[in-house]
């Protein structure tokens, strides 16, 4: 998300209508829900989690345990419970 300048980009009778009810603060307008992105999809950081969920599931199948794979990747226990939990269901279901 950016921010934009109101006074690039609103008319001058709609910025001061908006001014109305809010002036000189931060405000959030919502895409249309056409618009909307589902979350990841501009960036590869879905892969990414996705990668190494894969590589913790594949060192937990290699006799990792799971204390070891939250130290490793730097994240809780009930986190890598619930990795391992769910690509076991994946895997196997």
């Amino acid at each position: 998300m950016s921010y934009k300048k109101a006074t690039h980009i609103l008319p001058r009778e709609l910025l001061e209508k908006v001014q109305e009810y809010i002036d000189g603060e931060f405000i959030y307008i919502p895409r249309i829900s056409d618009n909307k992105k589902v979350w990841g999809a501009s960036t590869s950081t879905r892969q990414e989690l996705k990668d190494r969920n894969t590589n913790i599931y594949a060192d937990y199948l290699a006799g990792a345990s799971m204390e070891v794979l939250a130290e490793k990747y730097f994240l809780s226990l009930k986190s890598i419970q619930r990795i391992v939990g769910q690509l076991k269901k994946e895997n196997n279901g």
